[in-house]
């Protein structure tokens, strides 16, 4: 094991890592495209005051919701303004942050596209994968980044997971289990604005199934340098019918490769938060602990050992300064952010949603 640590910089315990410096630079000018996504109060918590960036405008129909939210976090309200098109078209933001119901990022993209502004989004990337494409196209024809953003991009444990993988400590990927999930959205406290389109099947594409199923679906894809799945199977179910008549509340995905197989289980029925993952190889396996933490067992260990990960070197540790990256250096989007991997995403999530309704296994190469 110290071995393996040495070659992908792990911490074993009692070391100490450092990340790199910041880059020092102007603020990115950003926009806000609608408050109904509950991500946004973090985002506004952590960087409304940062220096890193400047909120130029927050394009939010709801009039009521735009002034609490102004007056909550102390924003000016000449930044609030009812039309995202009206808003570009007046403040010239360098980005756009989208904080809108799933459904309507196709919509957001294709306004962002008009004004040759790049933009990142909460995950998934979309409610269908009629959308992604729509999505893929605007993109595309007008030169546009679009970033998606999901939380467990920025764990250090995902990344050296991804790390041992790719530099064979623990050979070919075999198996992959992701579970992610909570008790559910309404049993957390969510918001009103955001339950109402949480639960609406076409709002956000399903229930658990696509909340928090993107996420394995987005970590294996990138640990398999997007690779399509050969099969898909999922199964659905209403655990609470009460509380979630119109979407699921349980999840399981199975996706078939040539030579390895992927589970990936999404609940609003977990006692308590969860988002891990498991990664076994032909000669060892690296399960993650929390955002932070790794239990790894390779070819002749006796037993697993749990180490600290090395901290994720900036900018691609952080949502923020990664979007920056992107605008103002020019990085290119790529890994678990990037349109490429989420487009295989969306044809995961796609046909979940189609085998659970079907009781089928959908075969991928058949729907292109």
């Amino acid at each position: 094991m110290a071995a393996v640590a040495a070659m992908l910089g792990l911490i074993l315990p009692g070391a100490h890592g450092q990340t790199s410096p910041t880059k020092a630079n102007e603020p990115l000018r950003v926009a806000i495209a609608r408050l109904v996504h509950g991500h946004v109060f973090g985002f506004l918590q952590h960087y409304a005051s940062s220096s890193e960036i400047e909120i130029v405008g927050i394009a939010e129909p709801d009039q009521s919701l735009a002034s609490r939210v102004a007056e909550q976090y102390k924003l000016n309200k000449n930044l609030l303004y009812a039309d995202l098109d009206e808003m570009l078209d007046k403040t010239h933001p360098q980005a756009v942050l989208t904080y809108t119901n799933t459904f309507d990022h196709k919509k957001v993209v294709e306004i962002c596209a008009r004004h040759k502004v790049d933009l990142m989004m909460e995950k998934p990337l979309a409610a269908s994968l009629a959308d992604a494409r729509a999505i893929e196209k605007a993109a595309r024809e007008s030169g546009i980044r679009v970033v998606v953003n999901y939380e467990t991009t920025w764990y250090a444990s995902d990344r050296a997971a991804f790390d041992l993988l790719h530099e064979k400590a623990i050979g070919d990927l075999r198996k992959f289990v992701a579970r992610d999930g909570h008790k559910g959205p309404k049993e957390i406290g969510v918001g009103p604005e955001f339950l109402s389109w949480l639960t609406d099947p076409k709002l956000n594409g399903a229930g658990a199934l696509f909340d928090f199923g993107c996420y394995g679906a987005d970590i294996v894809t990138w640990l398999l340098d997007n690779e399509r799945p050969l099969t898909v199977t999922a199964v659905t179910q209403q655990i609470k019918p009460q509380v979630y008549p119109r979407v699921d509340d349980e999840a399981t995905i199975v996706l078939t490769y040539p030579k390895a197989q992927a589970i990936v289980q999404a609940s609003w029925d977990w006692p308590f938060d969860v988002k891990d993952i498991q990664v076994y190889g032909a000669t060892g396996y690296v399960k993650t602990v929390q955002r932070d933490r790794i239990s790894v067992r390779c070819a002749g260990d006796r037993e697993a050992s749990e180490v600290a990960a090395k901290p994720i070197p900036s900018p691609d540790d952080d949502p923020i300064a990664y979007l920056r990256a992107v605008v103002l250096d020019g990085k290119t989007p790529d890994g678990p952010s990037s349109l490429e991997t989420n487009m295989i995403v969306m044809e995961i999530l796609d046909a979940a949603r189609e085998s659970a309704a079907t009781g089928k296994t959908i075969r991928l190469g058949a729907r292109r």
